[in-house]
């Protein structure tokens, strides 16, 4: 199975970017950013909400669509979020693409979304995250993660751990409430 490819088209809110940044690192996806964004990836903002994550993503800027096409259109298979989608992620089989080929989920920018010709020219692979009929649409790391978790979950959580690293796997088995509330004891 290919890696998933989460792909940011002319983001404008640099939180929001840095935000999907760190889910991508968490679920060791690939971040494309396609330009022009709305700020520089040095800005504070930015980097502040990777909470240095940047440090370990794996991403590619873009000047613009074109070039991200040129550099990515033969390697996988795209599907877009959008508001008019009319199936949820979950209703996509994100197993059925090839052996060889990488899962491109597309979001688009906060203000105007994907331009509504490249949505006319893939209806077939556009989703939508079900939603309260009064509400316009989610945040857009929101909405990120809850893509990457589906596509991620149905390709069964390629490259991430199923138990805790950093503490340990028996962390919670050999903790202690007693020794935490009085740790001199």
């Amino acid at each position: 199975m290919g890696r998933i490819q989460v792909v940011l088209y002319e983001p404008e809110i640099p939180q929001n970017a840095g935000n999907i940044m760190r889910t991508c690192v968490a679920f060791d996806c690939g971040l494309h950013l396609i330009g022009p964004l709305g700020f520089d990836i040095e800005n504070p903002k930015f980097k502040r909400a990777t909470t240095g994550h940047i440090t370990w993503a794996e991403y590619t800027l873009y000047d613009n669509y074109e070039q991200f096409l040129s550099s990515c259109g033969d390697k996988g298979e795209f599907f877009f979020m959008t508001r008019y989608g009319k199936v949820p992620p979950s209703d996509i089989d994100f197993r059925g693409v090839e052996e060889d080929k990488d899962i491109y989920l597309i979001l688009g920018k906060e203000s105007t979304g994907i331009p509504y010709e490249i949505l006319a020219a893939h209806l077939d692979r556009c989703f939508r995250i079900p939603m309260a009929a009064t509400c316009r649409s989610l945040n857009l790391s929101n909405a990120a993660a809850i893509a990457i978790y589906e596509c991620s979950k149905q390709i069964g959580y390629p490259g991430t751990s199923h138990t805790e690293v950093i503490k340990g796997e028996d962390f919670l088995e050999k903790y202690s409430y007693d020794s935490a509330l009085n740790p001199d004891s």
